[in-house]
């Protein structure tokens, strides 16, 4: 299948990783933003596959594992309500919120629902006159659009039963944050090509130029993944820094201009606090005050929710790409599938479930 197959294949992927390893000569970190990518990596063992002098970290790209304790609490606070329909997309379901998750809720009595589109929330708001329905609003750059759509809509067909719990983080600021703590050791990123499809290329050349870092904006598929790491490899060694785009395909440095006017009009930046990461300034998007009239914390006064995290997990550590997963020690123990402590070992898209999920389960020396 045409942009399918011919992203697979292991020979092509074999050549380019023969060219990594005969273009490395000394040790580097490069940083996956997203955790689609770090899944795919994972997937296909390029951990173990790329030469020894390359240690790939996992960032903080995925957008359930960094929504704040403090906004899943106050998404259950609203769930537990006799008079909601809760929706959110499957992955939030069994996201641990600091006593119990969606799924508890549900199976409490709350009327929680999975939904593929923020758009079928508006029909299940015009089935239900007499509920409320929320939508848990929760993604990177790339969500964004389709939830902005759905307000804009709601709007239009005078909707007044419909609402959101926004959680909408941006990738720019978190790679900024990132690169200015004291303990970082990233020298390079794989940026996220779906995020990039929408937003283009260039917010981050502000990022280039003030960290001299590569950043190479890269795909999912094993053919994407090994010549992105390849494009990166080959900027570190010659000591050059640019945004560099891997993904000609899908990502143009305009990006989706149609997108982010729709994003502008409907959310304005805000500071963020992100699960296991911390407070990072202008991080978010937030309903403009003109959209107020669908924000679900104004409407069942939920602002006010503040938990703290559990003392054993360290996702924090793993989301800044400072830990690997199976160096967390509660990692397949008191943190599994079943008994999460935190998002990323149940979101589709987060490291821990992705090592456990393939088989990375031994444990590693911690670097001091």
């Amino acid at each position: 299948m045409k942009y399918l197959t011919e992203y697979r294949d292991a020979e092509k992927v074999a050549v380019l990783l023969e060219e990594i390893r005969s273009t490395v000569t000394r040790p580097w970190v490069i940083m996956e933003i997203c955790g689609g990518q770090t899944h795919s990596i994972i997937r296909h063992g390029f951990d173990r596959l790329l030469p020894p002098e390359l240690e790939l970290v996992h960032g903080p790209g995925c957008p359930v594992c960094v929504t704040p304790l403090e906004l899943i609490d106050r998404a259950l606070a609203i769930a537990a309500q006799p008079n909601v329909i809760f929706t959110s997309f499957g992955d939030m379901l069994r996201v641990p919120g600091s006593e119990k998750d969606l799924f508890q809720v549900k199976s409490e009595g709350g009327d929680v629902r999975v939904v593929y589109s923020p758009l079928d929330c508006l029909k299940l708001a015009r089935e239900n006159p007499d509920k409320e329905v929320v939508f848990f609003a929760v993604g990177f750059e790339t969500t964004a659009p389709a939830n902005a759509m759905a307000v804009q809509q709601a709007r239009r067909q005078g909707i007044q039963n419909f609402s959101m719990l926004v959680s909408h983080v941006r990738v720019p600021p978190a790679i900024d944050a990132l690169l200015s703590s004291p303990d970082n050791r990233i020298q390079a990123f794989l940026a996220a090509g779906h995020v990039c499809t929408v937003m283009g290329t260039w917010e981050y050349q502000p990022l280039v130029e003030k960290f001299h870092v590569p950043i190479v904006v890269t795909g999912f598929e094993p053919v994407d993944l090994a010549r992105g790491i390849l494009r990166t490899v080959r900027q570190l060694e010659a000591g050059r820094a640019e945004i560099e785009n891997a993904y000609e395909r899908l990502v143009i440095p305009t990006g989706n201009v149609a997108a982010q006017a729709v994003i502008n009009e409907v959310f304005e930046p805000c500071d963020r606090q992100w699960r296991g990461v911390g407070f990072i300034p202008q991080s978010g998007w937030r309903l403009r005050p003109e959209y107020a009239e669908f924000d679900a914390e104004v409407r069942f006064a939920v602002g006010d929710i503040e938990v703290e995290e559990s003392p054993l997990c360290q996702a924090g550590l793993v989301l800044q790409g400072r830990l690997k997963p199976n160096q967390c020690p509660a990692f397949g123990k008191q943190c599994t599938p079943r008994t999460p402590l935190g998002a990323p070992m149940v979101s589709s898209e987060g490291a821990c479930a992705a090592y456990y999920q393939f088989g990375r389960l031994e444990a590693e020396a911690i670097e001091a």
